[in-house]
């Protein structure tokens, strides 16, 4: 029996770089439509609380962002920005995400938005790693790939 190595389900960026083209810019593409979308249900929620939301402002969007990105991210292993950018994640086994990958991934997400230099990490590893794997997908040992046609 062989040992396989951590991406050994996933497509290989130098055999099929297709599936790795563009889904930095992508990604960058996705976040800007998903942060419209999560203000979108943000505002919503302030009027609800007749503006007291305002004043937990940065905790409201913290929390739907959280919510949203767990909910569609476990839904389709993408977020809605994604879906639309045509990219979606997947696990060092080649799969979709489910709950629990979702809910990781989100939280390693937040916790290098929280941080301005592991966001700056982050988005300079998707730039110079061969997959375009950010600093929560390289702990995770996930991808995000074009979407198969």
């Amino acid at each position: 029996m062989y040992a396989t190595q951590p991406y050994d389900h996933l497509p290989d960026p130098m055999v099929q770089p297709e599936f790795y083209d563009t889904v930095v810019i992508k990604r960058g593409l996705a976040w800007v439509i998903d942060a419209v979308l999560i203000l979108a249900l943000v505002v919503p929620a302030v009027v609800m609380t007749a503006f007291i939301g305002l004043f937990f402002l940065p905790f409201l969007f913290f929390l739907v962002g959280f919510v949203y990105r767990v909910a569609t991210i476990t839904g389709g292993s993408a977020t809605w920005g994604m879906r639309l950018m045509a990219i979606e994640f997947r696990d060092q086994r080649g799969e979709r995400f489910d709950f629990s990958q979702a809910f990781l991934h989100t939280l390693g997400y937040t916790v290098s938005m929280s941080v301005f230099p592991l966001q700056l990490i982050s988005i300079a590893m998707m730039f110079l790693t061969e997959r375009g794997q950010g600093l929560t997908d390289m702990l995770l040992g996930t991808v995000a790939l074009n979407r198969r046609a």
